[in-house]
This record gives C-alpha cells, sequence and structure tokens, in this order.
C-alpha cells in the first residue's frame, strides 16, 4: 500500500513510514489531508498522532467529540467532514434530529447537559473567537480542565 498522491519512484522511505503508521493506526486508512501531507514526514507524523489524540483518546468521548466535530464542520461548511463524520456521530449515538438541527444552522434540543455544554462552547468558540467566562467556568466544572483543553484541541483541529 502506498501513499495516493505520490508513485511508486517518488515516495521515499520516510514518507513511507509514516503512511504505513496512519494506515495501521485506530482509523485504519490514510485520509485525504494526510495523503497530501505525506509530502512532509516530519508534519504528516505530528499531524496523524495529534489528529488520531483528539480523534479517539480524548476525555471527551465519542459522542461529544463527534458532536464537536459536527459543529465545526458546520461552521465552515466543510463537507466531507460533515460527510464523514455525520455516520459517525450517529454510530456514537447521537440523536439525529440533533445532527439535522446542526445541519440546518438550529438550535439542538439537548436532553444531555454535556452535550448541550459542548455545542454552545463549540459555537461560541467559532462564531466570536473566544467563550464567555461564565460559558467556560461551566465547562470546567462539567467536562474538567483536561475535558475542556481537549474540546478546545479538537475544535481548532
Amino acid at each position: 500500500m502506498r501513499p495516493i498522491f505520490l508513485s511508486p519512484g517518488e515516495i521515499n522511505a520516510d514518507q513511507q513510514a509514516i503512511f504505513d503508521e496512519c494506515a495501521s493506526g485506530k482509523r485504519g486508512r490514510v485520509t485525504p489531508p494526510l495523503r497530501a501531507w505525506i509530502h512532509s514526514p516530519e508534519m504528516a507524523r505530528h499531524t496523524q498522532r495529534l489528529g488520531q489524540f483528539l480523534r479517539y483518546d480524548t476525555s471527551l468521548g465519542p459522542l461529544l467529540s463527534e458532536l464537536a466535530i459536527l459543529v465545526t464542520a458546520r461552521y465552515w461548511t466543510a463537507q466531507y467532514e460533515w460527510y464523514a463524520h455525520k455516520k459517525m456521530a450517529l454510530d456514537a449515538g447521537l440523536d439525529p434530529a440533533i445532527i439535522d438541527a446542526i445541519r440546518d444552522r438550529h438550535v439542538p434540543d439537548f436532553d444531555d447537559p454535556k452535550a448541550q455544554l459542548v455545542y454552545e462552547f463549540s459555537e461560541a468558540l467559532h462564531e466570536n473567537k473566544v467563550v464567555p467566562r461564565p460559558l467556560y467556568d461551566k465547562a470546567i466544572e462539567m467536562l474538567g480542565r483536561r475535558g475542556t483543553i481537549e474540546l478546545i484541541g479538537l475544535l481548532g483541529y
């Protein structure tokens, strides 16, 4: 298996090593950004590891992570991210009505206070480039300092 954007004669050992690391990681495949980033193997190595951590290993869990990713995808009208993560959000247990509301740029109705917090925090950070102090304090209370920092990292990634 080799990177799609590089022909066999173009790929060097370092590029092949990071491609193999990506393909054998938790994603199980090499996603489009990494296919391009492989031209800079060191950058690809760092972003692959950061992305894998933010996607699979934070304290947020799959449902809250996918919610944050969908809010981000909608904010940026990132169709590939939306397409890729909508199914993952459904698999993680996110209510289809919440997904539809985000898609339609409506405020969803939440039963889970943590999910509502993640939505509000994500919206505030994207829309205003700052999170109001009361909302930040609430995030620290509900998600912990680690979870809040991981959420910010996920939103920025």
